[in-house]
């Protein structure tokens, strides 16, 4: 057994590893040892959730944002994007179609978008809760007060999404402007947490400045916050940032990821995530097949999809569309495993600790 292995397997019974073991086994090419790796997060998965993948039905309900963030699109810099914001009509239509193709999950994401304000967002909730009371509706709408959270929360709001990017404060500040802070990214995740969210975080992979000990960083940081979900996806430069030249984020050190964070923690949803699919046409079924289980397909008005661009390039249509779910299904099982109409809730978290 080779020292990879040893510690592959040291990470499958623990789920925790010494910060230079979790760096070894990131910065890893061994083929045989990768392949082992991907069996050993498979298995783990399919102890915690067998061979379903849940679904989520993304609405991207608004493209602008007070934010100017260094990589992101749709940033308040850019003043090539076509904004928009969905009506609360649109976007309780785009929940019924997607309730009709099977969705019990549904996740409102936008910008930090000022026009969405807490009383706008409350009804909202309200009213979906009540329309799809057996639903899970998921919130990915940025930084907030605490008591703003408690709000939407109060209103029905069941998850929040805060990918925290970087925990590393240098990078993060090498990442954003000067009015935002990684203290603050992470105290938002600490008080949805508290208030009873289930909560995801996650990371961008090759993100400019990063390196191998600040995603080492990234992992424990995780570990010790044990959120619900955990996102990751390779970072894809947009033409109209900072970062327009910057080299991407690769397919197989994100794969890597996915399968070492279904190790840390075996009980979290992974989603095999859009920028995947974009920069390998089998991006989505290899994260699948790395330990993921959760994939969210678009359920935005086809018409502004093209103005979510928070990246070059982004899948919005082919199987990353919820109209084309029976095109995904297909895709699911033909690398054995099968899309559920379930909410599809994370399972007690008692062995993760």
């Amino acid at each position: 057994m080779t020292e990879y292995q040893k510690l592959i397997d040291e990470l499958t019974k623990n789920h925790i590893l010494k910060s230079d073991e979790l760096l070894q086994l990131i910065e890893c090419n061994d083929a045989e040892a990768l392949d082992y790796l991907f069996s050993k997060s498979r298995q783990c998965r399919e102890l915690s959730y067998g061979k379903d993948i849940y679904i989520r039905g993304l609405i991207e309900i608004s493209n602008c944002c007070k934010n100017d963030c260094y990589y992101c699109g749709i940033r308040r810099s850019n003043t090539n994007v076509q904004r928009y914001h969905l009506t609360t009509e649109q976007i309780r239509e785009c929940c019924r179609l997607g309730y009709e193709l099977g969705f019990r999950t549904f996740v409102l994401q936008g910008g930090e978008d000022l026009y969405y304000d807490d009383d706008k967002l409350c009804l909202l909730i309200s009213e979906i809760k009540k329309e799809f009371s057996d639903c899970a509706l998921t919130l990915s709408l940025g930084e907030k007060s605490r008591e703003s959270y408690q709000r939407y929360y109060d209103a029905g709001a069941d998850r929040y999404l805060l990918r925290h990017e970087t925990a590393n404060e240098v990078h993060y500040g090498r990442l954003h402007p000067d009015e935002m802070s990684a203290k603050n990214r992470k105290q938002c995740l600490y008080d949805l947490k508290e208030i009873g969210y289930q909560v995801g975080s996650g990371f961008m992979v090759g993100s400019p400045y990063q390196t191998t000990k600040l995603i080492v960083e990234d992992l424990l940081f995780l570990k010790d916050l044990q959120p619900a979900m955990v996102g990751i996806g390779p970072f894809i430069p947009h033409h109209e940032t900072p970062f327009a030249a910057e080299t991407g984020g690769t397919l197989e050190q994100t794969l890597t990821l996915i399968a070492l964070i279904r190790l840390l923690l075996p009980h979290a949803l992974i989603p095999a995530t859009t920028a995947l699919g974009t920069i390998a046409s089998d991006g989505r079924s290899r994260g699948i097949l790395a330990g993921a289980n959760v994939i969210m397909p678009n359920l935005s008005p086809e018409d502004v999809r093209q103005k979510y661009m928070i990246y070059d390039n982004k899948l919005s249509t082919g199987a990353e569309a919820a109209e084309s779910l029976n095109q995904l299904k297909e895709e699911m099982k033909k690398i054995g495993y099968q899309v559920v109409v379930s909410r599809g809730d994370v399972i007690k978290m008692k062995d993760d600790a």
